[in-house]
């Protein structure tokens, strides 16, 4: 089985929305929305920033800490491909009448953004769902919507360097979060995927090597120990 096939997980992502929020503040120990401020926060967003990415939004979770950051005037495109994401999405932008966002449908590799209009770029834990090649292809794809100058940022959960925290996390993320998962679903194969996509992202080093080939200045970023990495990055000539 392809477990980076796009069908395959726009299945899981649509079987795991109904409590996929609450899944991610347990599968990170409750620093989800630590970690998606932190990352946010990497960017220093100026009055001139009128077009902002969330790519890979899911059900909107960053918009708490993006849209306070944005001047009223500017306009926040949210990217998904999973429909019962954009569904809870959709109604989250209720909250949040007074502010431009426009909510796609659309797969990343495939979408309707237009080339060199983004200011800045986020994406919150969706790295580890692609493999190499597609990741490339993320990466030409963010190259190619950013201005020149843009900034982008992005984190996902990650498998610490140090030993003891390794195998707790990872027997953590193996074990209880299916078990967690199957008190919600019935089903813990769902939420085993999370362990599987992680141990095999492992960190964000290869996402930063990837990005400094395609044209990036790139940083990479650990937080909390290593159990999140990301990185930020300008797009350069």
């Amino acid at each position: 089985m392809n477990y980076y096939n796009p069908k395959f997980v726009e299945d899981l992502f649509n079987r795991m929305s109904g409590s996929y929020d609450l899944m991610n503040y347990y599968s990170s120990f409750g620093f989800s929305d630590k970690w998606r401020k932190q990352f946010i926060n990497e960017i220093d967003i100026n009055k001139n920033s009128l077009t902002i990415v969330d790519l890979m939004s899911g059900m909107g979770e960053c918009w708490k800490f993006i849209l306070p950051k944005i001047e009223d005037n500017s306009n926040l495109i949210a990217l998904d491909f999973s429909s019962e994401m954009i569904i809870r999405a959709t109604k989250r932008k209720l909250k949040y009448s007074n502010k431009n966002i426009e909510i796609l449908k659309e797969n990343v590799f495939q979408n309707s953004i237009k080339s060199n209009i983004t200011d800045v770029v986020f994406s919150g834990f969706g790295m580890k769902t692609f493999d190499e090649q597609q990741l490339n292809l993320l990466a030409q794809e963010i190259r190619r919507i950013l201005k020149m100058n843009g900034q982008f940022s992005m984190i996902d959960v990650s498998v610490p360097k140090n030993k003891l925290l390794k195998k707790f996390y990872l027997f953590y993320l193996k074990n209880i979060i299916p078990f967690i998962g199957k008190l919600f679903l019935s089903n813990s194969e769902t939420y085993k995927m999370l362990g599987v996509y992680t141990c095999s992202f492992e960190n964000s080093k290869k996402v930063k090597e990837i990005f400094s080939n395609h044209g990036f200045y790139v940083e990479y970023i650990e937080y909390f120990y290593g159990c999140a990495t990301g990185i930020k990055g300008i797009k350069k000539e």
